[in-house]
């Protein structure tokens, strides 16, 4: 019932900006999708391109853990790492782009999860 009652106590600006995070979430995962696919076949240094990209979407929109964790797969992709190896760090991108906390703890949450997966 909180929950109805909220909805309804939503105005135009406040369903707006809902919308755009939901089309900004939307293409981030699109993008993140299409560098899996092609992460077997790339070059580390093509990836970190796109994964700039994506942390530059994700840092004007507020997206903290995603911002978070592509500084990590960014330092992956410099230490060499590609190929399949890859694929583990999208996930936890993805996962972080989906993320609907934007907090410090959160950030945390998902440092360590990367931290954990960089010290191998």
């Amino acid at each position: 019932m909180g929950q109805a009652l909220r909805l309804t106590e939503m105005v135009p600006a406040d369903i707006g900006r809902i919308d755009a995070m939901i089309a900004v979430k939307a293409d981030l995962a699109a993008r993140i999708a299409a560098i899996d696919v092609r992460a077997p076949y790339s070059r580390p240094c093509d990836i970190a391109t796109e994964i700039d990209a994506i942390r530059v979407i994700a840092h004007s929109n507020g997206l903290n853990p995603a911002v978070t964790v592509a500084h990590f797969v960014d330092s992956a992709l410099s230490r060499g790492e590609h190929g399949a190896l890859v694929h583990g760090w999208l996930a936890i991108l993805r996962d972080a782009v989906g993320c609907e906390r934007q907090d410090v703890q959160a950030c945390h949450a998902f440092a360590a999860a990367c931290s954990v997966r960089l010290a191998g």
